[in-house]
């Protein structure tokens, strides 16, 4: 695992973000109920978006543009690529991952991500403030270890993966994608999750053994 996710946070914000390149694209076609599910840079200057929408929201639209098209169809989600925001900037170059973002009003966010460290928060704060962005923290924990049945690498893990949506159903994130947010290895990540459910299930059942 990399160094700087020794001591992650999981932090919610709510942002009145104007700059938001798909809020303004989806708004005039009456999208209103939209969440963010991941953000990706495809290069230095452009951002990919997978976005779930309402489906009762796209089927009212008269004339959807060609990225929506796969919405259209059924499908739950549709990837959306633009120049991104601050925000999204942001977090990529923080060395953070979005867990979640979701329109709540005209142009105000909630997002949730985690990051490596306090220090990558306050230089996500601080860079947000340069950019006239308000922000209002809604939520903030950081990861404490626990003495007894796992090792602090394997409750790190854990308390990652449950904070960014990998026990969710449907899934926010993989094991490829968490392996890479993390910098290891899938296997590696499997290993570690395989040992530490063993430990849990153990210690659940251990007076029935």
């Amino acid at each position: 695992m990399k160094d700087q996710w020794s001591k992650p946070y999981h932090v919610v914000l709510e942002v009145e973000n104007r700059q938001c390149t798909i809020a303004k694209r989806l708004a005039p076609l009456g999208l209103k109920h939209v969440k963010v599910t991941d953000i990706r840079s495809s290069d230095p200057k452009s951002v990919k978006h997978l976005i779930e929408l309402d489906p009762a929201e796209v089927k009212k639209i008269k004339n959807p543009p060609a990225e929506l098209k796969a919405a259209v169809q059924g499908k739950a989600s549709v990837w959306m690529e633009s120049e991104g925001c601050g925000v999204c900037h942001n977090i990529l170059s923080s060395d953070a991952f979005l867990v979640s973002g979701k329109s709540i009003e005209g142009y105000t966010i909630m997002y949730s991500f985690m990051v490596p460290s306090f220090e990558a928060f306050q230089k996500i704060m601080s860079a947000m403030q340069a950019a006239g962005l308000k922000a209002t923290i809604l939520k903030m924990g950081k990861f404490e270890p626990k003495e007894g049945v796992l090792t602090e690498k394997q409750e790190r893990i854990f308390w990652l993966a449950l904070k960014g949506g990998f026990f969710d159903y449907p899934r926010k994130i993989d094991s490829a994608e968490l392996a890479a947010k993390l910098g290891i290895s899938p296997s590696t990540l499997s290993e570690i999750t395989r040992r530490g459910t063993r430990r849990l299930l153990e210690y659940y059942f251990k007076s029935e053994t």
